[in-house]
């Protein structure tokens, strides 16, 4: 349900190609087996994330709406636009209360969230937090609405889903680019290496590199994806079928795994393995596997681009069977792969590594401040060493000293610790003559032994 909720919002880009990598895969066999496709649809919606800082917010919400029958079955017949223009936030006036309740606790828990990266990113700079206005930082949040931080308004699963829509749209982009910029990096770690070299070990290097280069560009033809060649051979080598026999009716409803009724990003990606592996093999030296990825991608974009009409990213059946109709279909131009469309211009990769030349020098200064700052704290452990030791010396001295200066006096002396060794009440009197009392002396009055009671007190 989750799954087919997001669909519904339209976040798809991106959202089933990281299904995809958090279960560890990218391909997707064809799974005969109902129950254990399922299962493995399960493990990825658990392990589903967007990558956006709201995430869990969001995945928490969907789940909450979707325990609400009402807007359940308003979800099932919403489309695209109903769901983006924010005809569907409307319902939410209409779900239970206990629902509302559950999506007011999850609002507050994130605007709680939300505040204390606030405060730590204050922090972090030394901010005077304990002065920060919250509800004008919480405003550079766009996916809920900061002027209410305690109950979900309709407002809010609008914000939601216009924001999440507009952060994974650019997924893709920024795919793209991080590639581009791995290309560059890889190129110029290349140029470093060789220019380490002597001549002799650089002239051979490098023919040992064009030589892995060319083995790369030595493969088979690649089929345009989504053409009827690729096709056929995915019917053919993937599910085991005759070619002669081909049907694309048939060859959706196959593909289609979890039979939905469409074609998700994912379920497409798994049709363009077979041409990928003619050109990529993770046991040769000269095939990058993040090269093979790009390919992937490249080639489910020039697909939706020819075949999701509605641009909805899902192809439904009636679009695919339109695609098949199509003169690219039976006739398409041959794939160029990445190696024939360089990604970057000389000026671009010398752009590059300025940037890198002053990441790596302010890389050196932090390193250096780092170095300088620890130096410090060993001088200054080294002085409160000393300090220590000077206190402990004085401290032994003036112990002698007090030792020096009883014996002078005549008192007993120190013990061990410095402390004075007194001696027991009972043996200073022995060493004093006893006295008896006045009236103790002479004869005993008649009302008193002879012998003077044993227990008698004697005063000194």
């Amino acid at each position: 349900m989750l799954k087919t909720y997001v669909r519904r919002m339209n976040l798809k880009p991106g959202w089933l190609l990281l299904l995809s990598i958090s279960a560890g895969v990218w391909s997707v066999p064809i799974d005969r087996n109902v129950e254990n496709q399922e299962a493995k649809e399960e493990v990825a919606e658990e392990n589903a994330d967007t990558g956006l800082y709201y995430d869990r917010y969001l995945r928490e919400v969907i789940e909450v709406l979707e325990t609400d029958p009402h807007f359940r079955e308003k979800l099932q017949t919403a489309n695209t636009e109903d769901i983006k223009n924010g005809r569907l936030s409307k319902e939410l006036d209409l779900v239970s209360h206990h629902v509302r309740t559950r999506l007011d606790e999850l609002k507050r828990q994130e605007v709680s969230r939300l505040r204390m990266l606030l405060k730590a990113k204050l922090d972090s700079t030394n901010t005077q937090s304990l002065q920060m206005d919250h509800a004008s930082l919480l405003k550079q949040f766009e996916h809920l609405d900061p002027h209410n931080q305690n109950t979900f308004e309709a407002k809010d699963l609008e914000l939601l889903i216009s924001t999440a829509t507009k952060d994974l749209e650019n997924y893709d982009a920024e795919r793209h680019e991080e590639f581009k910029r791995y290309e560059m990096l890889k190129e110029h770690e290349r140029r470093e290496y060789l220019k380490g070299l002597d001549q002799e070990k650089r002239e051979r290097e490098e023919k040992r590199m064009q030589e892995l280069k060319d083995k790369h560009h030595q493969h088979p033809k690649v089929n345009a994806p989504g053409s009827v060649a690729q096709l056929r051979e995915v019917w053919e080598e993937t599910d085991g079928l005759d070619p002669k026999e081909f049907n694309p009716k048939t060859f959706f409803k196959l593909h289609d795994t979890n039979e939905d009724g469409v074609l998700d990003e994912q379920e497409l990606e798994a049709l363009f393995t077979k041409e990928l592996e003619k050109v990529y093999d993770a046991k040769n030296e000269e095939d990058d596997m993040m090269e093979m990825e790009e390919e992937r991608l490249r080639m489910r974009e020039h697909v939706m681009k020819n075949v999701d009409a509605n641009q909805d990213r899902l192809v439904s059946l009636e679009e695919f069977l339109k695609s098949t109709e199509k003169k690219e279909f039976s006739n398409p131009r041959e794939w160029e792969t990445l190696e024939t469309n360089p990604l970057y211009t000389e000026e671009e990769l010398q752009r590059f590594e300025v940037e890198l030349r002053d990441k790596e020098e302010e890389l050196k200064r932090k390193a250096e401040n780092l170095r300088q700052q620890q130096e410090l704290l060993k001088e200054r452990g080294k002085a409160l060493e000393a300090q220590r030791r000077e206190y402990q010396q004085a401290v032994l001295e003036m112990s002698q000293r007090q030792k020096d200066q009883q014996a002078a006096d005549g008192q007993p002396p120190a013990g061990a610790n410095g402390e004075l060794q007194f001696q027991p009440e009972a043996q200073k009197v022995e060493d004093k003559e006893l006295k008896v009392p006045v009236e103790l002396q002479g004869e005993a009055p008649n009302n008193l032994p002879a012998e003077p009671p044993q227990n008698l007190p004697i005063h000194t």
